[in-house]
This record gives C-alpha cells, sequence and structure tokens, in this order.
C-alpha cells in the first residue's frame, strides 16, 4: 500500500501505515484511512475517562495510520474539543484530517441546537481556540432534522459554513443526521456544495437502513463517514447509557446478544466493527475511542478478522437481529425533543434528561 499524503516520517509506524487502507472521502481531497477516531468519549458522555488515556489514544491512532479524527462542540458542550486539542500538541498538522461541526451545542434543550449564521461562525472560532489549530479538513452541521426547517439549513447554515471555508478556516462541507433520507434531501436541494455526510447507527448488525441511499450518494460523488458501528454502545458488552434512545425490544435483543457473547468471553463490540467493514459504501468507519487498547483491538480486526469461534458467534448474534420487527428510532429522540421544548413529559428517553 502506498503511503499517504499524511504521512510524516518519523513519526508514524511506517510498517502500521502501510497495512491501512485509504479511500478517498467523496469529492474531497481526503483520502482517509479505514478506520476512523470519534472522540465523543473524550468527555462525560459515555462515562469517566482519563486525559492521559485520551493522549496516548491519539498518538497510538495517527502513528498506526488513522488519519481521520472526529469531534463537535455538543460532545461534553466543548470538553471534548479541549481535550483533542490538548492530545494534538507535537503531533505535526500534516499527519491528520481534523472534522468538527456546528448547530448542536448546550444540554438545556431550549439551547441545544443553533443553526443561525451568526452562532455558526461564533462556533468555528470557539472550536479552533479549543482545538488549537488554525483550520478544520470538514466543517459539519450538525444533526440537520432538528432544525426548526430545513430551509434554514439551506439558506443559512450551509451558507454560512461556505463562508467559512471560503475564509480558509475549513476545507470541505459535511452534513450528519440520523434520518438518512433527510441527508439526502439536502444534498438534493442544496445550493452550497456538499462534499460528505456523517450517518451513525445506520449501517449496523441491527440496521442497515444506509446501504439503500449509498448509490444516490456515490452518483452525487458524496463522501460517507458510518459512525458508531456499535450502536452507540448496544453492541457492546458494556452496554447502552441510561439516555440512549432504542426502543426496549432492540435494547431486550442486543442484551441477548451480549449474553451470549460475555458467556463466551467475546466482545460483542468487535463483532460489530467487523460487521461494519464488511459493508460497501462508507470510506471510512468512524469509531468512538478514549484509550489506546481500544486502538489495538480496532485495528487487529482490521487486519486480520474474527478467529474461527468469533465468526460462529457473529453468525449466531445476526440471527438475533434478523428477527426484529423494528430496527431503528427514527423521529423518537425528534418527538421527544419537541416535547421537551414545549414543557411536555417525554415518553422515553432523551440525552438531556439524564
Amino acid at each position: 500500500m502506498a503511503l499517504p499524503e499524511t504521512f510524516v516520517a518519523g513519526f508514524h509506524d511506517e510498517n502500521a501505515v502501510r497495512k491501512m487502507t485509504y479511500t478517498k472521502l467523496g469529492s474531497t481531497s481526503l483520502n482517509v484511512s479505514k478506520i476512523s477516531l470519534g472522540t465523543g468519549g473524550f468527555c462525560y458522555f459515555y462515562g469517566e475517562y482519563n486525559i492521559e488515556d485520551c493522549k496516548k489514544t491519539v498518538h497510538e491512532a495517527i502513528k498506526s495510520g488513522i488519519n481521520y479524527i472526529d469531534t463537535g462542540p455538543w460532545y461534553g458542550h466543548g470538553e471534548a474539543e479541549e481535550i483533542l486539542g490538548k492530545c494534538l500538541e507535537g503531533i505535526p498538522r500534516k499527519a491528520y484530517y481534523l472534522a468538527t461541526k456546528i448547530g448542536r451545542y448546550e444540554k438545556d434543550p431550549n439551547l441545544m441546537f443553533d443553526f443561525s449564521a451568526k452562532k455558526t461562525k461564533e462556533s468555528i472560532e470557539a472550536s479552533l481556540k479549543r482545538l488549537r489549530v488554525d483550520y478544520v479538513d470538514v466543517l459539519q452541521v450538525h444533526d440537520v432534522e432538528f432544525s426548526p426547517s430545513l430551509d434554514i439549513i439551506l439558506n443559512e447554515t450551509l451558507p454560512a459554513v461556505q463562508e467559512i471555508v471560503k475564509a480558509g478556516k475549513a476545507k470541505f462541507i459535511g452534513i450528519t443526521g440520523y434520518p438518512v433520507s433527510t441527508l439526502r434531501d439536502c444534498i438534493e436541494k442544496s445550493h452550497v456544495t456538499i462534499n460528505m455526510i456523517l450517518s451513525y447507527t445506520r449501517l449496523t448488525m441491527i440496521d442497515n437502513t444506509l446501504s439503500a441511499f449509498v448509490p444516490y450518494l456515490q452518483g452525487k460523488n458524496v463522501g460517507v463517514v458510518n459512525a458508531s458501528a456499535n450502536g452507540m454502545g448496544l453492541l457492546s458488552n458494556f452496554g447502552p447509557r441510561d439516555w440512549h434512545p432504542a426502543p426496549q425490544e432492540i435494547k431486550d435483543a442486543c442484551t441477548a446478544a451480549r449474553n451470549i457473547c460475555k458467556e463466551n468471553n467475546v466482545e460483542l463490540g468487535k463483532l460489530a466493527i467487523f460487521y461494519s467493514l464488511q459493508q460497501e459504501g462508507p470510506e471510512t468507519v468512524l469509531i468512538g475511542m478514549n484509550t489506546s487498547n481500544l486502538v489495538h483491538d480496532n485495528l487487529d480486526v482490521l487486519i486480520n478478522g474474527l478467529n474461527k469461534k468469533e465468526m460462529e458467534l457473529y453468525e449466531e448474534v445476526l440471527k438475533i437481529f434478523q428477527n426484529l420487527k423494528v430496527k431503528h428510532w427514527e423521529n423518537y429522540e425528534l418527538e421527544n425533543y419537541r416535547k421537551l421544548k414545549k414543557g411536555e413529559k417525554t415518553d422515553g428517553h432523551f440525552f438531556t434528561t439524564k
């Protein structure tokens, strides 16, 4: 494998980098690693974390050839960006691509989302300061489905992001969200070129909705980042946090899969990562990691796959999810968010309630 443009002699482990697969991300000039680093765990969202562990994670990941890092002001309400900025100290800027977001911010539902041009321009300045960089490679509009109207995204947010790109503070434009159909509608209607999407938990062992949209996205030359292969903790031996919005039927199926894996001393998350790595379409699988052990484990899945015992469990777990009648929680969070905004009682979990 040829060395990517992010390779820095004397910093990278050249042998490890040569084992990595790199693919051009849509219409960008970024050749991204097959596995990328998510930093949602660099804050309290997923439980305890350690700054020194985060630093080791970032250094190990980049030295091993992982060159795409995703963060955002929503994760810990600025905390993850702040921690990541410290972790990137001493690493050549050339060695990684950095993606952050605008649009989603505070825990208070009345302050959580702001897609205005003013806030967008203020946000990137704050993010650059926290991250200690002069520019990001990708700036994404976060969770576009929560905008009061898609027209705001199209006519105010994306033009503001385009201005940020023209000012040299970002290179490429992306959008993120849970309903893939909303991402498609945004691409279809936008007068601003959208270079990539981040789709999360929609190409997993539970739900492969994203697959149906891949031909459209490829036809538009839009890059695809497939995030949260473990379903935001559902597909892991640890299990999801209390705020997870999945309906009980999905949680029960994941509990059954988790118990089988624990009985056989196999990590369910490893099987979940393997599944997503086999799927065609996305240029990279974005995985939240905040320890160097997770980096090593995920690289091992990429390079070596599963052993015989793990493969047998993999097939057994897939059968559990084949029987699910409900495979996602689309509109669930959105409905609860709207109720919270009105001061009404919700019928389930939403992050801000925990």
